[in-house]
């Protein structure tokens, strides 16, 4: 439920894609998270059918459904579906809420417009299997088990922990059973990032997501005495604030604000924050100081990505490492520093901001421990800020609540992504949940809103460890051309080989039908999945992939290798001819590296991207190409 990432995302009303799937309409989302604010405006049913006929859900009282909220259940102690902690209300409306007129956060203005979720015609089922004190597994796995059940299309799961062998992981475990039942399991990546092998949800049977930014800002300028300029951004927006200037205070050995020595009173205060987001005891510190106003410098691990919350008593803005680096400077400059001023000029709400986007600091990165040699995450979307749907219950820093409120994390991003399943499902119900997440990772972009590769949070070119297959890309998700097509045997013998026997038991469920000695077993670099993963190495080596034709019966497909200097990439055949709709080619890739080169690789520069896109009159369907010194696998 946001007013920006519609559009952000390509979706506009009554056109495209929103048009031909009639706004996901008979489609239905299950959500496992902390429940739902169902007398929320986002959830409301006016002009709605009523599920579809093969609906088994239900509605836990007190809850009421409608044609909008079809199913309600909790697994917690307090037996209640009732959201008491926001998250849930959040996730919900950005993956389908109806069109809300006049949303803003906070009820300011701030993001201001009609707030949409990507599906807004879809039915949602909620199952809180979680509450403010966390969440149980045995909650978790039986509200899976019940959505599936009750026939959901798409599962929404912004929720995760640590990396965990997937036989002992229990999302990993639901989600297989889900994808045995042609249901697609949508998961957070985690917020562990920047650093690598941070993920949660790694499961190849899983879509990971991972977060980035939108083309929208919170402007809040930073205005040195000496015109020197810096683009901050502030949730608190104080339009008189700007017409002021103030003594500006920095002091090395008080940065963090959380005491000061001197008299501060009527001064703007800069403070170092050593987390990503500013605590509220240093704005309370400054407040009780006599400072006016907040000029926050972010951590520098998170480089230009800055995470916003709504903070109250005092004007702020939050400002990149570098930009706070010159800001302190300027403060501490010459023998004198009472000369030294500042304000704060809010600009509101700025859209079309670019580069964009751009991978949020927080979003944990890959490569997978859990499932190595398949690439994690596998797609990205918007997660940074990201304004939507609040219950008014909730409180927002302070005694306030709101009909909306802005968050960011991984948990935004994911209800992104599943709405986005919902609009495929509903426009091809017949794909399995594979096929679906394929056309969703190959139609994706790799490139941001000025054509440029999509940068880290440094503006360094982001790795595939970021951003997976790319940013997601709705309208060209619902008509991929090909899809490379993934069966439960599959995803079984890729347990077997890297786990074994017990491992399979243990996350199929004991299936006679799933035995390593009746699965054939599949290494990791030879499922067929939308992306490719291979040692970098001198010694060729070659992984096998099948396509499936779902666009025009009669089709022709040229191979197209995009590979960095040192990487040999050889496609054979070269060129993929389709007579019919279903019908499947297989192809093989082989990568090398130059001699010497994953020698001379660093910790750093110890992987070497590409892709590979089979290009057509009507489609690409490009899949990433990791060459990793790190990793060990068999072909």
């Amino acid at each position: 439920m946001t007013t920006r990432t519609p559009a952000f995302l390509g979706l506009e009303p009554g056109r495209g894609v929103w048009n031909a799937t009639s706004y996901g309409e008979g489609a239905i989302i299950g959500f496992l998270d902390t429940g739902i604010d169902e007398k929320h405006p986002s959830f409301r049913d006016e002009g709605m059918p009523p599920p579809p006929a093969r609906w088994k859900g239900a509605c836990q009282p007190p809850v009421r459904c409608n044609n909008k909220l079809i199913g309600a259940a909790s697994f917690v102690g307090d037996n209640t579906t009732a959201d008491n902690v926001g998250h849930g209300t959040h996730t919900t409306g950005t993956a389908a809420g109806r069109f809300v007129e006049g949303a803003s956060a906070f009820d300011l203005g701030a993001g201001g417009g009609t707030a949409a979720g990507m599906a807004p015609g879809a039915h949602l089922a909620v199952y809180k299997v979680c509450d403010a004190q966390g969440c149980f597994e045995s909650d978790l796995l039986a509200g899976m088990d019940a959505a599936v059940k009750d026939g959901v299309d798409v599962l929404s799961v912004s929720l995760g922990g640590v990396s965990t062998p997937l036989d002992k992981d229990p999302i990993a475990i639901g989600a297989f059973a889900a994808a045995s039942k042609g249901v697609l399991v949508v998961c957070a990546g985690g917020n562990s990032g920047p650093l690598p092998s941070t993920l949660s949800n790694e499961a190849p049977w899983i879509l990971t997501v991972a977060a980035g930014s939108v083309d929208r800002s919170f402007r809040a300028t930073v205005r040195l005495g000496d015109g020197e300029m810096f683009q901050g951004e502030s949730l608190t927006q104080d339009k008189h604030f700007s017409s002021m200037v103030y003594p500006l205070y920095y002091s090395q050995g008080m940065n963090y604000c959380d005491f000061f020595d001197a008299n501060i009173t009527g001064m703007m205060v800069v403070c170092d924050t050593e987390t990503p987001v500013p605590p509220m005891s240093s704005i309370e510190a400054v407040w009780e100081a006599g400072g006016v106003g907040v000029v926050f410098v972010n951590e520098p691990d998170f480089g230009y990505t800055i995470v916003l919350e709504k903070y109250y008593n005092l004007p702020m803005s939050q400002v990149t490492a570098v930009d706070g680096t010159k800001i302190m400077g300027y403060a501490m400059k010459g023998s004198s520093k009472t000369n030294h001023t500042a304000t704060i000029v809010f600009n509101s709400t700025v859209v079309g901001v670019r580069p964009a986007p751009i991978v949020a600091a927080f979003s944990s990165r890959g490569p997978s421990v859990a499932s190595p040699g398949v690439l994690k995450p596998d797609i990205m979307a918007p997660g940074l800020n990201i304004l939507a749907a609040w219950p008014s219950l909730v409180p927002v820093e302070g005694p306030e609540s709101y009909s909306f409120n802005i968050i960011s994390g991984t948990s935004m991003a994911t209800p992104h992504v599943t709405g986005i399943v919902a609009l495929v499902k509903k426009a091809h119900p017949d794909w399995s949940a594979a096929a679906i997440k394929s056309a969703i990772m190959t139609t994706s972009s790799a490139v941001d809103n000025e054509g440029s590769r999509i940068m880290d949070e440094e503006h360094q070119t982001a790795s595939s460890y970021a951003v997976g297959a790319g940013h997601v890309v709705p309208a060209k998700a619902v008509d991929p051309g090909l899809v490379y097509d993934i069966g439960v045997r599959d995803y079984a013998g890729y347990i077997c080989e890297l786990l074994g026997e017990a491992a399979l038991k243990a996350i199929a469920g004991g299936s006679a039908n799933l035995t390593c000695t009746e699965v054939e077993p599949v290494a990791a670099a030879q499922l067929n999945y939308p992306a490719i993963v291979v040692p970098l190495r001198a010694e060729p080596f070659a992984v096998n992939r099948m396509v499936t034709n779902v666009g025009p019966a009669r089709s022709s497909y040229t191979a197209k290798v995009d590979a960095p200097e040192g990487l040999a990439v050889k496609v054979e055949p070269a060129e993929l001819e389709f007579t019919e709709v279903k019908e499947r080619k297989t192809f093989t890739v082989t990568v090398s590296a130059a001699a010497g080169t994953s020698d001379r690789a660093s910790d750093e520069q110890r992987i070497a991207e590409g892709s590979l896109s089979w290009v057509s009159q009507d489609h690409v369907v490009r899949s990433p190409i990791v060459a990793d010194s790190g990793i060990t696998l068999t072909s």
